[in-house]
């Protein structure tokens, strides 16, 4: 008998889905997907993920056969573990596999090495030893005892020239104006993220969300809800804003780890929590506009992409590079010089080697940084807030488009996305679908300074659990030299900082 075990996500097609196997649309929700999904995989078996558009990570048991499928993106997690014995432990939840019986929870000590430069755990391993992700765009089969691990999708890249910027443009609104048609049913109410920048403002106008959340700080120079509520007001819609104190900040951060279930030192991550946390109380569902600055060129650092050239395979690991080899060296109690950040990028590069210097950049970021760190955070953050996100611009019919674009009609010398802010100025005023990418902005360089607020930080730094992996005058250092003017050492800090957080939670 086949029967799903655990999912969650949205499956976009599934009106085409219900007609092509046969499944009646007018079930609940809940059964309808529940259906596709056994009935998917009883016709396409380890291919079935090849016929889904959307976001979701399964587990289904078919007789003493174990199937367990990611999307091609890695929006929702999902891990694994064989224990001593020869049984499969897996599921989208570390917790729930980590208290079964079988599982030997020991510390991987190289993923730390890892996580100081990367601030999240990269590729597949974790910081549980044993315990690894189902990485995008993959499947397992466990069956007789063995384990195999497949893969149905790879992002490929080939760029069509004989498209002129406004037919891109078009493709990518058109594109988007159906996958919006799909992200919910009429029955659903959805309200939306909203920061300051394009990509969730273009997701609003083109939604019919009828209320936008976004977060701000009192301190203006940090702030971009103004600019968001302007956004909401300009496109008649009904704007929250939820302003985040130092104090609750700090005082979540437990909370973040615990459910993040493992260490990420994105700063924003802290912010998103609290926002989710408001967000729930008036919607259960939430669109976000995650996707957009890996597919179509989003970040600033892509403009170096022609400068930086065949360069890249030897230093770019993606959206964050915290600390070099020397830094960890002095710093670290167990230091692995075997150990380097890059090889976990090398495969990455093997697999595009004929590609541009812009779309290797963005293929990194794609298979590294968006897993790693910002699908982690919107699944975990969302999933204890009580809230359901998703993210119409990750989906495989978006990244298609961007899959065949070419890298000048992504980023050229005055702007960035060009393409997508084109396409996004059909339903927006050219001075925010044009604006300046402002990156989601926290205070933490500031807070974390001010006595006020870094106790919960110094005490975890100079404790008992920070001793056993850092040297401890390198630690004091590094904190004096923060503390005493030197703000860009934030990032460094704070990376230790969550991990120290994290272990106490799950290990201590």
């Amino acid at each position: 008998m086949t029967r799903l075990v655990e999912y969650r996500g949205h499956i976009r097609n599934w009106k085409t889905l219900c007609a092509e196997l046969g499944i009646d649309k007018g079930l609940e929700a809940k059964a309808r997907e529940e259906a596709i999904l056994v009935a998917g995989y009883e016709r396409w078996g380890t291919n079935m993920g090849r016929h889904l558009f959307g976001m979701f990570a399964l587990t289904i048991e078919d007789g003493d056969k174990i199937f367990g499928l990611r999307d091609q993106f890695g929006t929702k997690p999902y891990y694994y573990y064989v224990t001593a014995d020869g049984r499969l432990l897996s599921g989208l939840s570390i917790r729930r596999i980590i208290a079964q019986d079988g599982f030997v929870k020991e510390l991987n000590p190289d993923m730390l090495q890892l996580y100081l430069t990367y601030t999240y755990a990269p590729g597949e391993e974790t910081f549980f030893k044993g315990l690894k992700k189902l990485m995008p765009g993959h499947f397992l089969v466990f069956e007789n005892g063995e384990l195999k691990v497949g893969r149905y999708f790879a992002p490929v890249f080939k760029p069509n020239e004989n498209k002129s910027l406004e037919d891109w443009a078009h493709e990518i609104h058109e594109t988007l104006g159906f996958v919006m048609t799909e992200v919910k049913t009429d029955e659903e109410r959805a309200e939306s993220f909203l920061s300051g920048g394009v990509d969730s403002s273009y997701v609003l106008a083109m939604s019919d969300a009828d209320a936008a959340n976004s977060c701000g700080y009192e301190d203006e120079r940090f702030d971009e809800s103004p600019l968001a509520a302007k956004t909401a007001e300009l496109l008649g819609r009904k704007f929250n804003r939820r302003i985040v104190q130092p104090e609750e900040y700090f005082a979540i951060v437990p909370w973040v780890m615990e459910n993040m279930e493992l260490p990420l030192a994105d700063a924003s991550a802290i912010v998103f929590a609290l926002g989710a946390r408001s967000t729930a109380e008036h919607t259960k569902l939430c669109y976000s506009g995650e996707g957009a600055d890996e597919f179509f060129g989003g970040y600033n650092m892509y403009r170096n992409a022609e400068r930086y050239g065949d360069d890249l395979k030897d230093f770019y690991i993606g959206n964050t590079n915290i600390m070099k080899e020397d830094e960890k060296q002095k710093l670290l109690k167990y230091y692995n010089p075997d150990l380097k950040p890059i090889d976990i990028a090398k495969p990455i590069y093997e697999e595009i080697e004929d590609c541009d210097p812009l779309t290797k950049m963005s293929a990194v970021d794609i298979r590294l940084w968006l897993e790693g760190d910002i699908y982690l955070n919107v699944d975990k953050m969302s999933t204890a807030a009580g809230l359901e996100v998703r993210m119409p611009l990750t989906d495989l019919r978006i990244f298609s488009i961007a899959s065949t674009m070419p890298a000048r009609f992504k980023v050229n010398e005055e702007q960035n996305k060009v393409a997508f802010r084109t396409a996004a100025a059909k339903v927006l005023p050219d001075e925010i679908a044009f604006r300046k990418k402002l990156g989601f902005i926290v205070p933490i360089r500031h807070w974390m300074a001010d006595e006020r607020y870094n106790g919960p930080v110094k005490e975890k730094l100079f404790g008992e659990t920070a001793a056993k992996f850092f040297e401890e005058a390198e630690l004091k250092a590094l904190w004096d030299a923060y503390i005493g003017g030197d703000s860009d050492l934030w990032r460094k800090i704070w990376t230790i900082y969550t991990f120290i957080v994290w272990y106490d939670i799950y290990f201590a």
